[in-house]
């Protein structure tokens, strides 16, 4: 038996265990969200890779509501801080009610949310159903959300996982999401489908002859899209107004360290040296420009001295803490978004993933993290779909913490490559898995002769 049909035979070892037929979805979800919605509903087990703001909220909402309908069943969706009260205003619009649960007393037979840090006032069996909003916090297998979420609903039938795409060479995410869904261990898809790099045993490399295999093995239960699209429909609904990023450079004195002069960070402890001896200059600058201006404002920190400082420099600036209650913070949260403050001071690790902030367009960034996909996430709460303003993003650092905003755009620019290959890998797997049609092209064949112009020949 070849390679190629051992692994045609452990493909099919993904059966589709969802509704075959006789459900329908909202008339009012966007065409890739119809089409995306159906086959997640007839998958049963299935994982949304949408990049952010393509409406993942909706689509999650309604593949709850049509597994609700066809089990009678409750069905729990967990999402991160604050998501919870903006998904129930989401289903409104869907005409669903939602319950947004603080234990299980409150369960209702529908469709119930509620934060993952509140998982643990809950029965899981109870639920027919279960959705990860921003399952990108299962990403790393040996983290303790996991871990609890796979003992919690290891045998709950219908599960759906939602989060932006991942990274072509993310193996870890798409192995936590494959054994979380049921479909295997990540040690299984690894001995499958990779080998160790080198001497390296922690670094796994996708065996190149099991490529394109191990991506149809992933569009089996996994649609990773990027725009509309990837599915064949339009993209012009997504268009998004422009992002303008302004870099502030502070001058700052900092040690030489024995040297004639102070350098340029190069590591990770001297970057975050030279952010503790320039916080003060940083936050005054942020706070000059925060200050002299009346629109609303996102502020993001990286250090718990940052946001201090931030919200005593900036009147009325409101922070939002790790150490805080979660209460209070879900409360902040709702005040932002309701326009009852102008100012909010927070992490990305707090609050960039899942809000919709198309109120504000203005963001600044006095501490950046190392994490491209934090900074990106926290930039989306802002410059996403609804967003009808240009999004300005203004970034303050040292000099001694070296090109900050060069760094970014490189970032950004591997992050774009991996996305395209991405894209290359799976668009027509995924077209075909979602939609049941295939992207057709014209072939070009080449018969008549092409004149080559004089200046062009090579000199005799």
């Amino acid at each position: 038996m070849s390679y190629h049909d051992y692994v045609a035979r452990k493909l099919s070892r993904v059966p589709a265990t969802g509704i075959a037929d006789g459900f329908s979805v909202p008339g009012s979800l966007f065409p890739h969200q119809s089409a995306l919605t159906a086959w997640a509903i007839r998958r049963g087990r299935a994982a949304i890779f949408a990049d952010t703001g393509l409406g993942k909220s909706r689509m999650q909402l309604a593949w709850a509501d049509a597994v609700h309908r066809h089990t009678g069943r409750p069905v729990l969706i967990l999402a991160p801080l604050a998501v919870a009260s903006q998904t129930v205003v989401e289903g409104r619009s869907l005409s669903l009610g939602i319950a947004h649960c603080r234990d299980g007393s409150e369960v209702g037979p529908g469709i119930n949310i509620t934060n993952y840090d509140r998982l643990h006032r809950f029965d899981p069996s109870m639920f027919g159903a279960v959705v990860l909003d921003e399952s990108s916090c299962i990403k790393h297998h040996d983290t303790r959300t996991l871990r609890t979420l796979l003992d919690a609903f290891r045998d709950t039938p219908f599960k759906l996982c939602a989060t932006a795409t991942p990274a072509p060479n993310d193996w870890t995410e798409l192995g936590t999401h494959a054994e979380f869904l049921g479909i295997c261990t990540r040690q299984e898809m690894l001995s499958e489908f990779f080998t160790h790099d080198g001497g390296d045993t922690s670094v796994w490399r996708l065996k190149g002859h099991a490529r394109d295999l191990f991506w149809q093995w992933v569009c089996q239960w996994g649609a990773l899209i990027r725009r509309p699209s990837d599915l064949g429909f339009d993209d012009g609904a997504y268009a998004l107004p422009p992002l303008h990023l302004h870099e502030h450079i502070v001058k700052t004195a900092m040690p030489t360290s024995g040297m004639l002069f102070a350098v340029e960070a190069q590591s990770l402890s001297e970057r975050r040296d030279a952010r503790r001896l320039s916080l003060a200059d940083r936050v005054a600058d942020c706070a000059t420009i925060v200050k002299g201006d009346a629109e609303p404002w996102v502020v993001w920190c990286d250090l718990n001295a940052e946001g201090d400082a931030l919200t005593a420099a900036i009147p009325g600036a409101v922070q939002i803490a790790g150490s805080d209650p979660v209460d209070v913070k879900e409360q902040r949260l709702a005040d932002f978004a309701a326009g009852k403050f102008r100012v909010l001071v927070s992490k990305p690790s707090i609050c960039g993933f899942g809000l919709n902030w198309q109120h504000a367009a203005r963001m600044a960034f006095v501490g950046v993290t190392d994490s491209f996909e934090s900074y990106y996430q926290a930039v989306r709460r802002c410059w996403r779909f609804g967003q009808t303003r240009d999004v300005h993003v203004h970034i303050f650092a040292s000099a001694a913490e070296g090109a900050v905003v060069a760094n970014l755009r490189r970032k950004e620019r591997d992050a774009l490559a991996m996305a395209a290959n991405l894209s290359a890998e799976t668009r027509d797997a995924v077209m075909q898995a979602v939609t049941g049609s295939t992207r057709h092209t014209n072939d070009y064949h080449a018969r008549a002769q092409v004149a080559v112009p004089a200046f062009l020949k090579e000199a005799a």
